[in-house]
């Protein structure tokens, strides 16, 4: 063999280790190949970086991508550096993969509800766990290319693959090449909390990086954390099969929401046979005879049990180790990297944007801030992280959906707020389809109609919450809601039907005395 063939062998060898470490594991199908093939392609070869990058993104999961290809569509030299799979969490270990999943486990329930529609389904639900997580690897596959590195280098964006290291306060470096840049956007995000449980490592648990590489369904599951991941995949794995265990050391689920929306979900997955174990503490796991065993204590009592798998669905880390940040003086803490209002860092010349610097970790909200961070850092803009209007949804069934201000949050700020709630048990297209459970719920500057914030619990809440949101952004209020045409029989008539009841306050008894007064006036003209 040749110098130059063991080289290449040696390369070769050392690209498939890291598509390897890249695909955490990944089942091998052709699915996962098509995946790897287009976020993490083997034999990437990567450009000879020029004099000086306009922009440099470390990281290309949404808030990444966002900003590299928004630059280049305005002309910048932008690169992207990914030390893993392009796409990120969304792609690759969260939204999509999590979204197929929760799709798969309501078709299951739905069937299983059939009869009450007066559907009758021969024989018991079976579900083929196999042919769900296939469906799941297929349909990610299929979107993929969305993210893939050919793509980006269409756009005229130099992919590097690897991990970026600041060494300056203007340059990063992957593998043996130097990226200088006059402005940076980090967008590394996070990954799943390690979380300080003792024996847990040695036992084994499972994260949202590796749930969807099952292949098998646990048929004995203890998901802890009752936040909104823990719901969604306990829900999901219960329709699908397995015998659940919900732990949370709260006294409720879903701690965050308004308690009789989050009551309503936990209702939700009582019923679908979810075992909710609130105000638990976890104290340890082990290893058992037949599988995991988790040592918990609930109202001052130890108790043990023995599951097939564990699954943390609570706690996120920002992914700043090893970025080189003192070199670049870029100030960061526990909770991910420092910056101001514009998402500018300790360096001037650096950015950050999604979740590694931002409170809201969702997709969208990457989006929206990698939005900003283009504008400011390459065109002196001054857009502010704290004008944005930042919706977001927990998919269980029901759904909630979210934005603005909580009642509780208003009060604390000294906000005085109008609240009005509209259930579904009354709305026409809700008792229709045989599903009224949950409510919208608006609240509004006391004596305005000017939307603070917003709760929609039920069937299609992430849809409807838009509506919310662009009524916010807009600076329209309830008024406007309740002048806009909505068809029949739709759920969002909930919202009409809201602000109609918020039309009607206006009616005070004097006013309800001259309308009088004018129509018996205008009837006797």
């Amino acid at each position: 063999m040749s110098q130059a063939q063991a080289d290449a062998a040696t390369t070769a060898t050392t690209d498939d280790r890291d598509r390897h470490d890249a695909g955490h594991e990944l089942p091998q199908d052709e699915h996962n190949r098509k995946l790897l093939d287009a976020v993490r392609p083997r034999g990437w070869v990567h450009p000879n970086p020029p004099k000086r990058y306009n922009l440099v993104a470390v990281g290309a999961g949404a808030a990444g991508l966002v900003s590299a290809a928004g630059s280049a569509g305005l002309g910048a030299r932008v690169a992207i550096v990914e030390r893993n799979m392009l796409g990120g969490d969304c792609l690759n270990v969260g939204c999509v993969p999590s979204k197929a999943l929760i799709s798969a486990s309501r078709a299951a329930a739905a069937v299983r509800r059939a009869a009450a529609f007066g559907v009758r389904v021969p024989g018991p639900v079976e579900v083929d766990f196999g042919a769900v997580m296939e469906r799941l690897r297929r349909l990610r596959a299929e979107i993929s290319p969305n993210d893939s590195a050919e793509r980006f280098k269409s756009l005229g964006v130099d992919v590097y693959l690897g991990a970026a290291t600041f060494v300056d306060r203007d340059a990063v470096r992957v593998g043996d090449k130097v990226l200088r840049f006059s402005r940076a956007v980090i967008a590394t995000g996070g990954r799943a909390w390690d979380p300080p449980i003792a024996g847990l490592k040695e036992t084994g648990y499972l994260t949202n990086e590796t749930v969807f590489n099952l292949t098998s369904l646990p048929r004995r599951l203890a998901v802890i954390g009752a936040g909104p991941i823990g719901c969604e995949l306990a829900q999901a794995f219960r329709r699908l099969g397995s015998e659940v265990w919900l732990f949370e050391k709260e006294p409720r689920a879903l701690p965050r929401e308004d308690a009789d929306a989050a009551q309503l979900v936990a209702e939700s997955l009582a019923r679908d046979g979810v075992q909710l174990v609130l105000s638990a503490g976890i104290e340890g796991a082990s290893k058992g005879p037949a599988g995991k065993l988790l040592r918990y204590s609930k109202d001052g009592v130890e108790q043990t049990l023995e599951v097939d798998q564990v699954l943390i669905g609570v706690g996120r880390v920002p992914n700043t180790d090893g970025l080189g940040l003192e070199a670049a003086g870029v100030g960061y803490d526990r909770t991910g990297v420092l910056v101001d209002d514009r998402f500018r860092t300790s360096n001037p010349a650096i950015f950050a944007a999604g979740d590694i610097c931002s409170p809201y970790k969702f997709t969208h909200a990457a989006d929206a801030t990698a939005r900003i961070v283009i504008g400011n850092a390459l065109f002196g803009g001054r857009g502010r992280g704290s004008a944005l209007t930042i919706p977001w949804c927990t998919y269980t069934e029901p759904e909630i959906a979210h934005v603005g201000l909580y009642e509780a949050e208003a009060s604390k700020k000294g906000i005085e707020v109008d609240t009005f709630t509209q259930r579904f048990a009354e709305v026409d297209r809700s008792i229709l389809e045989g599903d009224t459970e949950g409510f919208v719920r608006v609240h509004v500057r006391r004596g305005t109609d000017r939307i603070v914030g917003a709760t929609i619990v039920g069937r299609d809440a992430g849809e409807m919450i838009s509506e919310v949101t662009l009524a916010i952004t807009a600076g329209v209020g309830l008024k406007a809601i309740s002048k806009t045409i909505h068809p029949y029989p739709t759920r969002s008539e909930a919202l009409r039907k809201l602000a109609d009841a918020y039309n009607r306050t206006r009616l005070t008894p004097m006013v309800r005395s001259l309308l009088k007064w004018w129509l018996s006036w205008s009837s006797e003209a």
